[in-house]
């Protein structure tokens, strides 16, 4: 049952599925930390594989970048695939001056500039949020493997670059880091009656002059990688 963005069949995709933005990234997961694959899909350069970790099915694919982009595919591997969990594990800029590079933060809720609930055309404002157990089960592997973590909220904006930066005044109000994705898994995730979490790593910080390479974001967030991968086989 393929779609116009999803070359996949339906039960190619385990329950839970990693989704890194970069599709080269999730080629990395599958090359480097699951045995049995399948490339499931490369519609548009957006590959997706099914293996096994631990013994376990696991899938991981790219999402691409920003909100419509991850709000197209995770909307269809929701509704069309049967999935049941989604982990993004992304990159992100640190705002907090207690936040460092390569630092992983858990994502409990996400602020953003965004209009992607007008459609559930819901009164008010919609907080999307992480699902309490992922939530839980990753920050206890993170805690087991003694990694540097924080769990908080996120800004999540539609615009890399912008004419008018509120990086500042999010970081006033306790914004861990700024990314381009996690509203639009946890609406939809919610809207399926699914479950999500966002974990990410801190790639530059707006705030210090510290940042990675675009080769360090592809190949180097492997604590972050575990530790999804480890929550994805406790579900």
């Amino acid at each position: 049952m393929a779609t116009p963005h999803n070359g996949a069949e339906k039960g190619d995709f385990a329950k839970t599925v990693l989704m890194p933005g970069d599709p080269l990234r999730a080629k990395f997961i599958a090359d480097n930390f699951l045995t049995d694959v399948k490339c499931v899909n490369e519609v548009r350069g957006m590959l997706g594989f099914t293996g096994k970790y631990e013994g376990k099915d696991v899938s991981v694919m790219g999402h691409g970048m920003g909100i419509p982009s991850i709000g197209i595919y995770t909307y269809e591997l929701y509704n069309f695939y049967d999935v049941e969990n989604i982990i993004r594990v992304g990159s992100t800029g640190g705002l907090q001056d207690d936040v460092n590079v390569m630092d992983i933060i858990f994502v409990q809720g996400a602020h953003t500039d965004s209009n992607y609930g007008f459609q559930y055309g819901l009164p008010g404002t919609f907080a999307p949020t992480a699902s309490f157990d992922l939530l839980e089960k990753a920050v206890a592997v993170a805690k087991e493997k003694g990694v540097r973590y924080h769990v908080g909220d996120v800004l999540s904006s539609d615009a890399f670059y912008k004419k008018c930066n509120e990086s500042e005044l999010y970081k006033k109000y306790g914004a861990l880091g700024v990314e381009m994705e996690t509203p639009a898994l946890y609406m939809n995730a919610a809207e399926a009656g699914k479950k999500a979490l966002t974990i990410l790593t801190v790639s530059d910080h707006l705030f210090k002059s510290e940042e990675l390479s675009a080769l360090e974001r592809q190949t180097g967030f492997t604590d972050m990688m575990e530790i999804a991968l480890k929550t994805a086989i406790q579900l």
